[in-house]
């Protein structure tokens, strides 16, 4: 239902150009984008993937819960500029091909066992089922809690992850406004058991210890019953610790046995959904632990104080702070250029813009004509207006303190650096990690992400030939470099010249 304020404006500026220059690049051919109406629906999964388990009758990790999240834009002209609509519009979502999903999982055989609720056959644990109405909210709608399987109707035994919904806009007549078609990503490749790694769940249960009350023999048993889990809003016993903690603690010894993207999909799906599927995997060969760090460091995370799902990466990380969401918000929460998503830009994340899969893709080929990210400003604008875009233009003293700062000075040479050279980075190491290496521009892009190698000396080291990840040389100027391992970190600066 729509809330009671007004519309607001949305992008003041020139292009929808690029939140992060790294994440850019498109995959395929160019296609004329569909013709466009008064209005557009950008729409996004707010995680890239969700998980579920199928079976719910001994044990259950997660139920069916899936979440739809979209934004209303009505295009503007020569003469205005666009709007976010929230009010007199009403935002329908469905699943074609999938439309239930009891018999595809027997959660609602145990739906009051686990949670307390007896839900109707297909409905979720927020009252949403397979289709019906967004909710709105103050820029932007959401539709949380739908109870989608991996399933479909045509192959309810096979698992197809990346299904996609339907959105549509309608006037206060019904008139449709218009559509999109966001994927709606689930997997149960979840399972401990279809893993590999436990012979079944009986093994499982009764391997825990009997403590606080725990019973084996009652089931099902709600794992985030006693590990508190964030995501579902359980507090479980403190006792217990969270859910999280407990799984990357007890498996740790995977970062030895099982290391990399390959221990992670043993639990994050999986070795056939692949969910790790955006441009930062594809382009640039980025793994789990790049952003998250291996099984020991995310559980010792948690017990130094960070609370799960609320507390995760960001892209400031890695990119300056132009191009990265405020402190102490998520991605998946944050706006930028006129209140429009992050996400409705740039993609879900774990599937950023361009993805592998084709489906994630539809919607700015749509809109654009081309995958990656959506930065054509005649999409909402309808006309290509002048001035600075999103993100602005910040002045170069600004992004070297924060890319230096207090780090440690980074060897860099030669300075400046002739056309056809290559520049050497050196950053003391005497832990012999790897770490990560950035370049940025003098706006506080991110330009290139290097691999840096421990070379035995007490450094790490990389070299730059002056191109970007497409292999084409950048413009002369002033460039930053970035090493960080760990708690340790150094910064450089080098200059191009023509």
């Amino acid at each position: 239902m729509s809330q009671n304020h007004s519309p607001r404006r949305v992008i003041p500026s020139l292009a929808l150009l690029i939140l992060l220059p790294l994440l850019t690049a498109f995959s395929g051919e160019a296609n004329p984008p569909l013709p466009l109406g008064q209005h557009i629906v950008l729409s996004w999964n707010d995680l890239g993937m969700h998980c579920m388990n199928k079976d719910h009758a001994q044990m259950s990790i997660l139920p069916p819960y899936n979440n739809l999240f979209a934004q209303v834009i009505e295009r503007g002209d020569a003469g205005s500029l666009p709007r976010i609509l929230d009010t007199e519009i009403s935002l329908e979502y469905s699943i074609p091909g999938n439309t239930y999903s009891v018999g595809k999982t027997d959660f609602w055989e145990w739906d009051f066992d686990l949670f307390g609720v007896d839900l109707p056959p297909n409905i979720g644990l927020t009252g949403k089922g397979l289709e019906g109405e967004m909710d709105a909210h103050p820029g932007h709608y959401v539709a949380e809690g739908i109870p989608v399987t991996p399933f479909t109707d045509a192959e309810p035994d096979v698992e197809d992850p990346y299904q996609q919904a339907l959105i549509i806009a309608r006037d206060g007549s019904g008139m449709e406004l218009a559509r999109s078609e966001p994927v709606i990503p689930v997997s149960t490749e979840v399972n401990c058991v279809s893993s590999g790694c436990h012979t079944s769940e009986d093994n499982i249960i009764f391997g825990h210890d009997n403590e606080g009350g725990y019973n084996p023999y009652d089931q099902p048993i709600l794992c985030a019953g006693c590990h508190a889990s964030p995501a579902l809003g359980t507090p479980g016993i403190p006792e217990a610790k969270y859910f999280s903690f407990q799984i990357h603690d007890k498996h740790k010894f995977m970062d030895e046995t099982n290391p990399g993207q390959i221990g992670c999909e043993k639990c994050h799906p999986g070795p056939n959904t692949h969910c790790l599927r955006g441009t930062m995997n594809t382009d640039f060969g980025m793994v789990c632990q790049d952003c998250h760090g291996n099984m020991e460091q995310v559980s010792g995370s948690i017990e130094n104080g960070r609370t799960p799902w609320l507390d995760e990466p960001a892209c400031r990380d890695c990119h300056t702070s132009t191009y990265g969401e405020p402190v102490g918000q998520l991605y998946r929460n944050s706006q930028g250029h006129g209140g429009v998503y992050c996400a409705g830009c740039h993609g879900s994340p774990h599937a950023i813009f361009p993805s592998r899969e084709a489906r994630d893709n539809a919607n700015n080929i749509a809109l654009q004509g081309h995958s990656g990210t959506l930065r054509d400003c005649t999409v909402c604008h309808g006309v290509n207006p002048g001035g600075s875009g999103p993100h602005g233009i910040v002045a170069t003293d600004i992004v070297e303190a924060e890319i230096m700062g207090s780090r440690d000075r980074m060897l860099v040479y030669p300075s400046p650096l002739m056309p056809g050279g290559t520049a050497t980075f050196l950053a003391r190491n005497e832990e012999g990690a790897r770490g990560r290496m950035l370049v940025f521009d003098a706006r506080g892009r991110t330009i290139r992400l290097l691999d840096p190698q421990a070379d035995g000396s007490g450094h790490a080291r990389a070299a730059w030939d002056g191109t970007d990840r497409g292999g084409q040389r950048v413009a002369a100027g002033v460039y930053f470099v970035r090493w960080e391992a760990g708690q340790r970190s150094a910064a450089g600066k080098v200059v191009l010249v023509d």
